[in-house]
């Protein structure tokens, strides 16, 4: 008879909170019916993050808190549609390791998880946009869904390194994939940190630790996350369209300008092997301006530019 110990593996619900600070750890099998449906132990965190912004009821508002949150969205959103998108995603040009680890830093602190796994998934995307098997097509899945709920199922929020192989040789890429948690945690901890020091040796700010954080890290996070996923939501609703594509993408100056150029949508979709994404000289895409200024003091290289055959194609 066998008298050795016998071990069990965690519960299905410690499994679940894990999650909360480790990615890798599964909390269901693939081929699990629950896989799609929102996991609300998971999505807790996400969900938190939204109710305290209400948090400004009691912190108030000061302008140096407006500055912090404002800056912070504008260094992040071009993090996100600069490298999780346009060099992540699409390779659309290239640089140091250094330089992508640090982008990939500001990127992981927007809380809109790691870079292979928003690589990963983008990919999918347009491989199978709005079809059934693209998870966010609103015309598929609905509004609230492609903005919002997708991510949030057990099925979602796994990361196939099968589709970033590129990526998944960096070791650093991929523990900031699976720990995704550290880097938001740090910077509200410094934003909070902040605060009290502006506090402390700076009492004509009008600040402190709370409003920092409510405002810096909360509202500008939110707002962030929320102007970006009007790409999968809206984007593909709303617009105009410039070229023939199989899927619904559409132009949209409105979500341009939010999003530093992610709003010129369909034509990304005809060709997503350019850098730039507004193809006319009056499509406004501030990621490309910025690209362009860090292509001229030598941190990127490789811009890929738009062929002269897509504009052939174009209709205005």
């Amino acid at each position: 008879m066998d008298n050795a110990p016998k071990t069990s593996s965690p519960k299905p619900s410690l499994r679940r909170l894990r999650q909360w600070f480790d990615a890798g750890a599964v909390a269901l099998p693939a081929d699990d019916p629950r896989a799609d449906r929102i996991d609300w132990l998971r999505a807790a965190p996400f969900l938190a993050m939204h109710f305290a912004c209400a948090g400004v009821i009691w912190v108030g508002v000061s302008p140096i808190a407006l500055i912090v949150a404002a800056t912070l969205y504008a260094v992040r959103m071009f993090a996100i549609t600069g490298f999780y998108h346009r060099y992540f995603s699409h390779r659309t040009f290239q640089t140091s390791r250094r330089v992508q680890f640090v982008f990939a830093l500001i990127g992981a602190s927007c809380v809109q998880r790691g870079p292979l796994w928003w690589a990963a998934h983008h990919r999918h995307h347009h491989r199978h946009a709005d079809t059934a098997l693209d998870p966010h097509s609103p015309g598929v899945h609905g509004f609230v869904w492609s903005h919002v709920a997708w991510f949030l199922t057990p099925r979602n929020f796994r990361t196939d390194l099968s589709r970033v192989p590129d990526l998944a040789k960096y070791p650093e890429l991929r523990w900031l994939d699976r720990f995704d948690i550290a880097v938001p945690v740090a910077l509200a901890v410094g934003l909070y940190a902040l605060g009290v020091l502006l506090h402390r040796v700076a009492p004509q700010l009008g600040t402190s630790g709370g409003q920092m954080l409510v405002w810096g890290f909360f509202i500008s996070t939110v707002v962030l996350f929320h102007a970006t996923v009007t790409i999968n939501s809206l984007a593909h609703r709303f617009g105009k369209r410039r070229f023939e594509t199989r899927d619904d993408s559409r132009n949209n100056l409105w979500l341009a300008l939010l999003t530093f150029g992610e709003g010129w949508h369909n034509n990304h979709h005809f060709f997503p092997g350019s850098c730039r994404q507004g193809f006319r000289w009056w499509e406004v895409d501030v990621t490309w301006y910025v690209l362009k200024l860090m292509s001229a003091l030598g941190l990127v290289h490789g811009l890929k530019p738009i062929p002269a055959w897509v504009m052939a194609k174009a209709r205005g």
